[in-house]
């Protein structure tokens, strides 16, 4: 077999000490910039293989931070998943991800196997019906959770989010202003903190503009292209006639606008419809949608951060934290015209 390359032969080859070598491997700021980078060029060139398991005896630290959403297929969670990745490499921390499509048991697997493997700690997005007692686990292990995107009653971790009621009123005030009145939701689960925060919002804007609200005017359910293009038979066949719709998402938004063009009707002008999330997609559909930009990436960051602060022994205050959406108007909401 291949014998492993270890820190004393890179030092003899340099004529250095392994400590220097140990520190320079590191990042340490006690081994000049320029003697870490040949240090590193002469251990890439050895063909050295950092040892995390040593390591992490010597550190009671894996440097692992587990990583579990819904679905990495929604690129809301993409851009979630790529602000956390950016700020844990800057602590030399890697995440190993999961996706639970809503499946507390396969969410329950990931965390003991995190657990099982010496997991620094938890960054999730719960499935719905997660018990408390899940994340109790991890904490009572030593393995800090936070949460992002949504929240869960019950648990006072640090969760960061958007604020769902206010973005989701910033777009069906945005509908209301342009002369709207019949205006459908489509979209989301009252199972979800988010679900429930962004129908609330729906609600609020329409009560405080003097509209009544039509609980039949809700379509539950969608949060997919596919999910949004299927519910623009149902929308378009509502008795109400509805001249506007607020989507749970832009993914939806995106589907039925592809749902009321097939049907021979133009979004923007006959139908305005509005998104959220502002996905990067949302700029470059046709047309360009209108949508509420929900601060995924902050999300993101902050919850990595708050993570590594809590391994360093110092934290934010326990709680929900907020990102305050703001609105992006662009081609997929018009004024008012009745339809036929």
């Amino acid at each position: 077999m291949v014998q492993k390359v270890k820190l004393s032969t890179i030092a003899e080859s340099l004529g250095l000490s392994t400590a220097t070598i140990s520190l320079a491997l590191r990042d340490s700021p006690l081994v000049a910039v320029d003697t870490r980078e040949k240090i590193k060029e002469q251990a890439r060139a050895l063909g050295y293989i950092y040892n995390r398991r040593a390591a992490s005896l010597r550190t009671s630290r894996s440097g692992i931070i587990g990583v579990v959403v819904h679905d990495i297929m929604n690129p809301f969670y993409g851009e979630i998943l790529k602000a956390i990745e950016s700020e844990l490499d800057r602590s030399r921390h890697t995440f190993i991800l999961s996706n639970h499509y809503d499946s507390v048991e396969k969410q329950r697997t990931f965390i003991e196997t995190l657990l099982q493997l010496g997991g620094d700690g938890v960054i999730m997005s719960p499935a719905i019906g997660t018990p408390e007692e899940d994340l109790k686990l991890a904490e009572a292990n030593g393995m800090p959770a936070i949460l992002v995107a949504r929240s869960m009653e019950g648990m006072d971790l640090p969760t960061y989010r958007g604020d769902d009621s206010y973005g989701i009123s910033l777009a069906t005030n945005h509908l209301i202003g342009l002369g709207h009145r019949t205006i459908a939701m489509i979209g989301g689960t009252d199972q979800t903190s988010t679900g429930r925060d962004r129908y609330q919002g729906y609600v609020n804007a329409l009560r405080k503009a003097g509209i009544e609200v039509d609980p039949n005017l809700r379509i539950p359910g969608p949060r997919s292209k596919q999910g949004g293009f299927e519910a623009a038979v149902n929308f378009l066949s509502l008795p109400q006639k509805p001249t506007a719709a607020v989507c749970w998402n832009d993914l939806v938004a995106i589907g039925l606008m592809n749902g009321i063009a097939r049907a021979g009707l133009q979004p923007g002008r006959d139908i305005s419809v509005t998104g959220y999330d502002d996905l990067e997609e949302a700029s470059i559909a046709t047309p360009a949608l209108t949508t509420v930009w929900n601060g995924q990436t902050e999300v993101g960051r902050l919850a990595a951060r708050a993570l590594l602060d809590r391994l360093a022994g110092s934290h934010e205050p326990d709680g929900i934290h907020l990102i305050k959406p703001e609105m992006r108007i662009r081609q997929s909401t018009g004024p008012y015209h009745p339809r036929a």
